[in-house]
């Protein structure tokens, strides 16, 4: 049976531990904070029973069982096949925690960080077992949205990733494997060019952000929740991606080098898109919403993973 050891109870750590302990793994979650593993631990028994009501989890009381909570750091890491990391998003924080990992792991644990811009060699250049490390980044929440970016540093071990790759895949997760260090690794990045579009669309007077949004949700989302950039432009052309590039490319290369200037995140257009946003902006207002996204994930995977497969 898979060993896992969580570092890093807050909402990322959590989401790990039930992906990996409803996937049959044993899992240890230890955090630094005194009672914040005990909280989450909790908390996780919650998550496990609603994701049970959507048939995501079959056995939530056997899987909350699966995860115990660690005394300490040494106690998390005993016996561990992989750890992933979910501490502060510091460059600080990250090397003085995989310098305490790799003294205290055997050399066959694979040591993962859940950041999500800091790269690999960032952290583990120094570190006499660095060929184990790389960064697993999820994507928020990452127990119903399974993708998951590994990307080693230049001198992470392939036998690492391939490990790695293999226990994300027997959690239900869908790694991707990134061929070289890049900030922000994928998702970020595509994910940043994107908002900086909407922002600037919505602080030129172009559309409202609502509009923007329906864009996406009742737009581009519905199909890129089952297809992916190059599968959706092969489909719109006759002759598929060839096809397509000869088309459109001209048109999208002005559209790219006219978006370039100026900051889209800045003062003005953030009051420009707040002045005309619903809702007052408050812990409350998110933590009411992201329950609401979290139903709706957990309906959508369910859907998701009874659809039929994509004919080659």
């Amino acid at each position: 049976m898979t060993t896992i050891a969580i570092v890093g109870a807050g909402l990322i750590g959590r989401a790990w531990a039930t992906i990996f302990a409803s996937h049959g793994c044993e899992v240890a979650l230890y955090d630094v904070a005194e009672g914040a593993a005990q909280a989450a631990h909790a908390h996780i028994g919650t998550n496990l029973a609603e994701l049970a009501g959507h048939g995501l989890v079959r056995d939530p009381a056997g899987a909350h069982a699966r995860i115990r909570v660690a005394a300490s750091l040494e106690d998390a890491l005993a016996g561990a096949d992989l750890v992933q990391e979910n501490g502060p998003e510091t460059v600080e924080a990250k090397q003085a925690l995989f310098a305490a990992m790799d003294a205290l792991c055997p050399p066959e644990t694979i040591l993962a960080s859940s950041t999500s811009f800091i790269m690999a060699s960032v952290f583990s250049e120094p570190l006499e077992g660095r060929a184990r490390c790389l960064v697993a980044h999820p994507v928020n929440p990452p127990h119903l949205v399974p993708i998951v970016e590994l990307a080693p540093a230049p001198w992470t071990d392939p036998e690492v990733v391939a490990r790695a790759r293999a226990i994300y895949e027997q959690a239900g997760q869908v790694p991707i494997v990134l061929r070289k260090e890049k900030p922000g690794f994928v998702l970020n990045r595509l994910q940043a060019v994107l908002l900086a579009e909407a922002f600037r669309l919505v602080g030129e007077g172009v559309a409202s952000a609502e509009d923007v949004d329906k864009t996406i949700r009742d737009g581009l989302g519905l199909r890129w929740s089952f297809m992916g950039p190059f599968e959706t432009i092969e489909l719109n052309a006759p002759g598929g991606i060839p096809d397509y590039c000869r088309r459109y490319g001209a048109s999208l290369t002005r559209m790219v080098a006219d978006s370039q200037s100026g900051d889209p995140f800045g003062e003005a257009t953030v009051a420009t898109v707040m002045s005309e946003w619903p809702g007052t902006q408050s812990v409350e207002r998110v933590k009411r919403l992201s329950d609401w996204r979290d139903g709706r994930l957990a309906a959508l995977q369910a859907h998701k993973r009874g659809a039929a497969r994509k004919p080659d």
